[in-house]
């Protein structure tokens, strides 16, 4: 029930009839009581800075969540990130401070960080394979690089992107070991397909698995369909896995975290939420 008391996350992006935020957040707020609602807003790029802007004028808004094309956008026009934001290039939630002040931080990878910690893989002291440089990428190179991951290894189809965001990970963690242009995951204790290799039936495995060790815990960000072709590869030889569905209910917690509000576990927002698959 919306009423006069209600408050607002405002959910920004262009299109919106993607969205399925508004089918976690919205049952869990309802379920625990929380008069609160996520609103979608389709926001195009030209309009992006003013919208924002005009939506922090609003007396009742918790805060944005901001999806694509604004990730890398909304960066500058912050007054505060974190070294994630600056890491990945991007970010994904704002709130506002109580002097006025807009912030920002990105939960993409805090979100896969948090699935491998609850299925018992911890990347401290780890070796880390990351195929895909592009925004989530970045975001999971970030948090697992704030989790103490001993090396990194990045590789993506556009060599330029891997160079880059090793250089942004170097400047921000200076005993971190990082690598760039290879993709063969021989030895690496964790290896994650960043890309978007995996969304469609023909789609050529992100790295060879007669290559993979059996022990290494293997990570997809792919949202379109729960279990992809590398992820049944990985599991036919006994590794554990993370999948993009799994990626994407663990960073919610972390998001009512920065939120203010009260959270909860990703096992029971996937009890509440009125969407099937992401």
């Amino acid at each position: 029930m919306i009423d006069g008391n209600t408050r607002l996350i405002a959910h920004i992006g262009h299109p919106t009839h993607t969205f399925k935020s508004p089918m976690i957040y919205n049952p869990y707020f309802e379920a625990a009581g929380i008069n609160a609602v996520v609103v979608p807003m389709d926001c195009t790029t030209e309009n992006f800075p003013q919208v924002l802007k005009a939506v922090f004028s609003l007396g009742n808004m918790i805060g944005a969540l901001i999806t694509m094309p604004h990730k890398v956008a909304v960066v500058d026009l912050l007054a505060e990130v974190t070294a994630t934001v600056r890491v990945a290039g991007a970010c994904n939630a704002v709130r506002q401070t109580a002097d006025g002040q807009l912030v920002g931080d990105m939960f993409d990878g805090a979100g896969f960080v948090r699935g491998i910690v609850r299925r018992g893989f911890d990347p401290a002291g780890k070796s880390v394979l990351i195929i895909g440089a592009g925004g989530v990428g970045s975001a999971i190179a970030a948090s697992v690089a704030a989790a103490s991951a001993r090396v990194i290894a990045l590789f993506d189809s556009n060599p330029p992107a891997a160079e880059a965001l090793a250089e942004r990970l170097r400047a921000h963690y200076t005993g971190l070991v990082i690598m760039t242009g290879d993709k063969d995951p021989a030895g690496f204790d964790l290896v994650v397909n960043a890309s978007p290799l995996g969304m469609n039936d023909n789609d050529p495995l992100p790295v060879d698995v007669a290559r993979l060790s059996a022990g290494s815990f293997v990570g997809e960000v792919v949202l379109k369909r729960e279990v992809t072709s590398w992820v049944a590869a990985a599991r036919k030889i006994g590794c554990p896995t993370l999948v993009g569905t799994d990626m994407l209910f663990e960073q919610i917690p972390a998001y009512l975290e920065f939120f203010g509000l009260p959270t909860t576990t990703a096992a029971h927002l996937r009890s509440v939420a009125r969407v099937n698959g992401p």
